[in-house]
């Protein structure tokens, strides 16, 4: 499961990951929330990179991780308390003006990504926002003993069409991580109606 190599790789995984630019992805998620004030979920932050951010531009926070050695990496490295839980066990209700999940539901399966997004919608709040992101392709891998549920702009388009977001965006960018260039990402931008 992939929690074990969280968390058996916590250190490593922190360091390669918590410096990573992600500037660009972070403006046009923020270009897109209906609210610039209110509250947003990092779900999956791993090192807390991102909610770091977030934070830091002068939203509120919840931060969750599965892992609880990386969530007390990242505990320490936001200044706050990072939620030890399974995303698949998401219930809140319209409480979030947006949810970003970064790599993090890429470890679900096809059908766990489809009801963890239902569970996405329920907590946001109406016109609230989503991000989320894939390693871009076809084929579902496992890899280290955690599986990759990959996919294309239409594949995933496909998998949410009758879930009631709007879709906004798509976008392919590279890997941010050093040396990671050539693998392609899959990101994508929704709104909840």
């Amino acid at each position: 499961m992939s929690v074990k190599f969280y968390n058996d790789n916590a250190e490593s995984f922190f360091n390669n990951t918590v410096n990573a630019d992600m500037s660009s992805t972070y403006n046009i998620f923020e270009e897109n929330l209906s609210d610039k004030t209110g509250e947003i979920l990092d779900l999956g932050c791993g090192s807390g990179r991102d909610a770091k951010h977030f934070i830091d531009a002068g939203f509120k926070v919840t931060a969750l991780d599965l892992s609880p050695i990386l969530a007390a990496k990242a505990s320490e490295y936001i200044g706050q308390e990072v939620i030890v839980a399974n995303m698949k066990d998401l219930d809140f209700s319209d409480k979030f003006i947006g949810i970003w999940a970064c790599a993090s539901l890429l470890h679900l399966t096809e059908d766990e990504v489809l009801e963890t997004l239902k569970r996405c919608h329920k907590a946001l709040k109406n016109d609230g926002t989503m991000y989320v992101s894939f390693k871009y392709g076809e084929t579902n891998f496992e890899k280290d003993g955690r599986i990759f549920t990959c996919f294309t702009r239409d594949r995933f388009l496909n998998l949410i069409k009758d879930l009631d977001f709007y879709y906004r965006a798509t976008f392919e960018t590279g890997d941010v991580r050093p040396g990671r260039e050539n693998e392609k990402w899959l990101n994508v931008i929704l709104k909840k109606k």
